[in-house]
């Protein structure tokens, strides 16, 4: 703790009631290794940033990050409760593969799921918000016309739907998309690698959809846009991907 933490303490603390049981609590740490680490690797797993079937190992992941092992140990535990990351027999830890059925299942979960965060906002956005999806989908056609990197068009898409989602107002949805996005990474990459505009629609045509639908408040239209949106990368990887024929449901 630096100098100027303890002074405060002292003084929150000569602040406070002798008799409240205020008095006697320790002020909370900002931030741990641990809130670091897990906070990089879920933000990496959201992004797409590794391949499905890609093994992370404690120490490795320890030497990249430059922490001790006892973190990433911990975030790495903490993910794999919250199905980003799955923990094989052999102790190993691994993005989850690509298979059919999970495909099916993550794609249904985040279009009914996404879709009500965008039926609420349409009611609720405010203009500042909107225009701010604007210069945000404009900088996106931007950074396709150069050919932008994955990690760069991962973070554009990523930015651009937690503001309509957080325009929301929801506490529940929110948490229960963050889950669902750190579930989709791997299919997000699968998709980008493979994505050629095959189907003639520019790479942000459904996100002027849904910025259409909230401009005009209407909820419906909203749901359905999103929904277009999430299912364009799930439905090119049906398409395009040779899913093991024992993982067909």
């Amino acid at each position: 703790m630096s100098c100027a933490d303890a002074k405060q303490d002292e003084r929150d603390t000569a602040s406070a009631s002798a008799a409240s049981p205020l008095a006697v609590l320790p002020r909370v740490a900002r931030e741990t290794v641990f809130d670091r680490v897990y906070d990089r690797l879920r933000r990496s797993l959201i992004e797409g940033t590794f391949d499905a079937g890609e093994v992370l190992r404690i120490q490795d992941v320890a030497r990249r990050l430059r922490v001790s092992t006892m973190p990433v140990r911990e975030a790495l535990g903490r993910l794999v409760s919250e199905r980003a990351l799955e923990a094989l027999p052999n102790r190993s830890i691994r993005v989850p593969l690509l298979t059919r059925p999970r495909l099916d299942e993550v794609a249904h979960a985040r279009a009914l799921v996404e879709g009500e965060a965008a039926a609420l906002a349409a009611a609720r956005i405010d203009r500042a918000t909107i225009d701010e999806l604007k210069r945000s989908t404009r900088a996106y056609d931007r950074l396709m016309a150069k050919n932008g990197t994955h990690s760069a068009r991962a973070a554009y898409n990523h930015a651009f739907h937690f503001a309509i989602y957080r325009a929301a107002g929801s506490s529940v949805l929110l948490p229960i998309i963050e889950s669902l996005w750190l579930q989709s990474g791997p299919f997000i990459r699968a998709a980008a690698e493979i994505y050629d505009g095959d189907d003639g629609l520019s790479a942000t045509h459904h996100h002027w959809q849904i910025v259409e639908a909230l401009e005009r408040a209407e909820p419906d239209a909203a749901r359905r846009a999103v929904g277009a949106d999430i299912n364009r990368a799930f439905d090119l990887l049906r398409e395009r991907l040779p899913f093991p024929e024992e993982s067909r449901p």
